[in-house]
């Protein structure tokens, strides 16, 4: 499935070979989220933050981030979830998703170093965060899909291995 290229950055960050289109026939990996949906499909290379201390910290104190990078937030109940920027020093797109790995909102471009609160305003289990303006410039919408192995796999509206 082709990506659509919805803005001249999109445009320029697929050209470039940032982001690869996804198999399905690759396996989950801790290391990388995948995320699919109308517009095509999409890789980060991701770290996660699945228990509290790791979840406070995030990227915070970070100068920069590779475009092709991001973080995945795990949390071991489904519930309303709220970010703020504080010590976070690039901005942020934040995809909140919910159980199934489906996404349910998205926060664009977060302000560095902002303390308001960013919530997720439904129940999430899972926030994608990666560069502030690459949701919108992918085309990753409400509905895009999320493939990880931490996501409940009984669960997934796309599971680490696709039913035979």
């Amino acid at each position: 499935m082709p990506v659509r290229r919805t803005s001249l950055f999109g445009g320029f960050v697929l050209s470039m070979g940032l982001f690869s289109a996804v198999s399905a026939a690759t396996d989950c990996r801790v290391d990388t989220a995948q995320l699919r949906g109308d517009w095509g499909e999409v890789r980060f290379n991701v770290e996660v933050a699945d228990d509290a201390i790791e979840r406070q910290r995030g990227l915070m104190h970070r100068l920069e981030m590779p475009m092709s990078a991001g973080m995945l937030f795990v949390y071991h109940q489904t519930r309303v979830v709220s970010f703020w920027m504080k010590n976070t020093l690039i901005p942020l797109d934040m995809i909140f998703l919910d159980e199934t790995g489906r996404v349910v909102k998205i926060h664009e471009r977060a302000i560095p170093r902002d303390l308001t609160s960013i919530s997720s305003d439904v129940p999430a289990r899972y926030v994608l965060e990666i560069n502030g303006g690459l949701a919108r410039a992918i085309g990753i919408t409400v509905g895009s899909e999320l493939r990880h192995p931490s996501v409940l796999q009984h669960l997934a509206v796309w599971p680490c291995r696709d039913s035979e």
